[in-house]
């Protein structure tokens, strides 16, 4: 029995042996069918490989060579594009064009330029231009799509710089939010205001042109409206003389112009004065400041009195007595 056993174990080890040395001497194409492929395949491969492998070297000092002839080209290009806009510049100077639409139009050059250069970059570098002009245009959609607020704001940046109801240097009034102060920019999306207080105020050039806005600097004299309250007790004539004596010692009121000293309203505890007279427009607020300063200081030396809140409580004696007898 162990004697079988031995001899069976024995003949199947020679045979896997020699099932081994079958598949060893077997051609190589018979392995390769095995394996799902040809020599064929193999060949191409392999012949590829060497082929990349052998062109590598030149497709990189060629890659190299594109990449120095673009930055050249990026350096020269925006060289180029600075010095068009300055020509732009003195173009605009020399027309006495507005400052804000000079400062409009040097951004649209400047987008503008910047992206010709960057297509005919790619164009150099082997990218269809008319491919990549419909997929910029695609994104250009998508883009506006998602920012319709600001090219709202850039829309209301070309309608101002076109109606132009107000240019750099102009004070306005937006009323909408109540804001005030001088032009000192207009940009491409915002206009910024200088307020008196030296506050710089931004605001989008969407709701400037979709507001109404009081633009105090499109003529050269302004009215000026202030109110005095003295108390009920003073005299009014006296008052109202002070206040129009001040305003003729004053030389920046226009002469000849309308000057109305009134009262303007009974209020609970004062009588109010108004006061309406033209100035300058550039005087407005130092002749507001001095004019009022000057009138309090000329009503306390005249005795003129200028009323505080005050509430004045009267007690029905008859009253209060009755109500004593009913205890």
């Amino acid at each position: 029995m162990i004697k079988g056993i031995s001899v069976f174990l024995t003949s199947a080890s020679e045979s896997a042996v020699s099932d081994n040395t079958a598949l060893s001497s077997a051609p190589a194409e018979t392995i390769l069918k095995a394996a799902g492929t040809s020599v064929e395949e193999v060949s191409e491969n392999l012949d590829a490989l060497q082929q990349f492998l052998k062109d590598l070297p030149g497709k990189i000092v060629i890659f190299g060579v594109r990449m120095i002839v673009a930055l050249l080209m990026l350096y020269v290009g925006s060289k180029l594009i600075g010095l068009i806009r300055k020509i732009v510049k003195k173009s605009m100077e020399k027309a006495k064009a507005d400052v804000g639409l000079k400062h409009f139009l040097d951004s649209v050059l400047k987008v503008g330029l910047y992206a010709l250069l960057v297509i005919w970059i790619a164009a150099y570098f082997g990218f269809e231009t008319t491919s990549l002009i419909a997929v910029l245009g695609s994104a250009g959609v998508t883009i506006a799509l998602a920012l319709q607020g600001s090219l709202s704001n850039v829309t209301g940046g070309v309608l101002l710089l076109l109606l132009k109801p107000f240019k750099i240097g102009d004070y306005i009034i937006e009323d909408s939010k109540g804001n005030e102060g001088f032009v000192t920019e207009i940009g491409l999306f915002y206009t910024k205001l200088r307020t008196i207080d030296e506050k710089t105020v931004v605001l989008p050039n969407g709701t400037l042109a979709n507001t109404s806005l009081t633009n105090v600097s499109q003529t050269p004299k302004r009215r000026l409206i202030l109110s005095f309250g003295i108390s009920y007790k003073a005299d009014i004539k006296k008052a109202k003389e002070i206040i129009k004596k001040q305003v003729e010692d004053d030389e920046r009121f226009i002469k000849g112009e309308k000057v109305q000293i009134y009262v303007d309203s009974l209020d609970e505890s004062q009588v109010t004065l108004g006061l309406r007279a033209i100035v300058k427009n550039e005087d407005y607020f130092e002749v507001k400041w001095d004019i009022t300063e000057a009138v309090k200081e000329a009503f306390d030396r005249e005795g003129v009195s200028i009323p505080y809140p005050q509430l004045d409580v009267h007690i029905d004696e008859a009253g209060a007595s009755g109500g004593n007898k009913r205890k």
